[in-house]
């Protein structure tokens, strides 16, 4: 195969940026039609072991894999411009959403279209929830991880719970839970790149440390946090942004914002976008690329330090067992968040509840695409 240009990567997935509906499993469909099936960019086996590393990392599992493809092809060049194609479409309608929200929400329709959309965004997360406790809870250990988390976070919400909750459950699991089918590894095995890593953590240590001099540092901080302790995909980082940005924002604000990111194509962490800006809306486009690039960095990092090594690492039982805790913690993270904020703020009446319920069965048995049911949704906002 001819190499690949980095304005070739770009084109291609600025094409999937504009069209990718559907959220992250959708999304992983379309890398796998379009750069293995259709341009065989890289084989079956070389998708399926990115897609396996990507899984296990923190982070947003689809944006990774399309970094990762970039980069397989191309290097740190072309990672970053497989994540920029892929990204900035949706980063620019998240923007415009946040730059005018101010004088959408003074109108009665953005009223109901809003209200629409938060209702949708029970549907989404509803099935999010249904769909990862199918995949990570799938023993009673598991289960009752899962369920305790969620108890213990409607009862004590906040962020520093959050990550608490996380901990433990990676201890939790590390010490109990069996090892699912490890990997083979083999002697070319690569090893672990210090470099990304030893920035990975001087970031997460350091910006904490750092946050309260500047508004920026403490946007930065935020997200970057809010990239670095997400697993299980884009519906998880949720509950961790709600608790950090919480305090700037209404409820209301933060699921137009959510709600809006479901309806776009491109990564939902595009949301980021949307928070920083109506964080500190008068320098919105500095703080919507601060919010963005934090955010998706520490997966970034992350992905470029262990990218050669994972299998070996994955070979390990502690840690294969210590994924298996957080993955059920996260469920049950996700669990909670949907009840609160989001079935509380969206949910007003037997007939809301009856439609989210509609939606959820939508998605899941009926498999209507997701444009469908936002047009459904933005047309029972207006009618109501």
């Amino acid at each position: 195969m001819q190499p690949v240009s980095y304005g070739e990567i770009f084109v291609r997935f600025s094409v999937l940026g504009l069209t990718a509906f559907g959220g992250p499993a959708a999304h992983v469909g379309y890398f796998r039609e379009q750069f293995v099936q259709r341009r065989r960019w890289l084989s079956e086996a070389d998708f399926a072991a990115l897609l396996a590393l990507c899984q296990f990392l923190p982070g947003p599992a689809s944006s990774q894999v399309g970094f990762a493809i970039g980069y397989r092809l191309r290097g740190l060049g072309g990672g970053v411009a497989a994540f920029a194609g892929f990204t900035l479409p949706a980063f620019g309608l998240m923007l415009a959403l946040a730059v005018g929200s101010t004088k959408l929400l003074a109108t009665s329709w953005f009223d109901g279209v809003a209200a629409g959309l938060k209702l949708l965004a029970v549907a989404v997360v509803a099935q999010a929830v249904v769909g990862m406790f199918a995949s990570f809870c799938n023993n009673h250990p598991t289960r009752i991880l899962c369920a305790a988390s969620a108890v213990v976070l409607i009862v004590l919400p906040g962020i520093a719970v959050q990550i608490g909750l996380l901990l433990a459950a990676a201890a939790v699991g590390a010490a109990w839970f069996t090892p699912q089918t490890l990997p083979q590894v083999n002697d070319a095995a690569g090893r672990l790149r210090f470099g990304p890593l030893l920035v990975f953590v001087a970031l997460l240590i350091g910006l904490p440390l750092l946050a309260g001099h500047s508004v920026w540092l403490e946007l930065a901080n935020d997200f970057y946090q809010a990239g670095s302790w997400v697993f299980g995909g884009g519906h998880v980082v949720l509950p961790l942004l709600q608790g950090l940005v919480g305090d700037a924002l209404s409820a209301d604000e933060f699921l137009t914002g959510y709600a809006a990111a479901q309806a776009v194509p491109g990564p939902m962490f595009s949301l980021a976008a949307y928070l920083g800006a109506s964080v500190l809306p008068h320098n919105a486009l500095a703080a919507a690329s601060l919010a963005l690039l934090a955010i998706f960095l520490p997966g970034f990092l992350l992905l470029v330090a262990v990218q050669g090594s994972w299998a070996r690492l994955c070979a390990q039982p502690r840690l294969n067992g210590a994924v298996q805790g957080v993955n059920a913690a996260v469920v049950g993270l996700l669990l909670a968040a949907l009840w609160q904020p989001v079935a509380v703020s969206a949910i007003h009446s037997v007939i809301d509840a009856t439609a989210a319920l509609l939606g959820f069965a939508l998605l899941r048995f009926a498999k209507w695409p997701v444009l469908a049911v936002v047009a459904a949704f933005v047309v029972y906002g207006l009618l109501g």
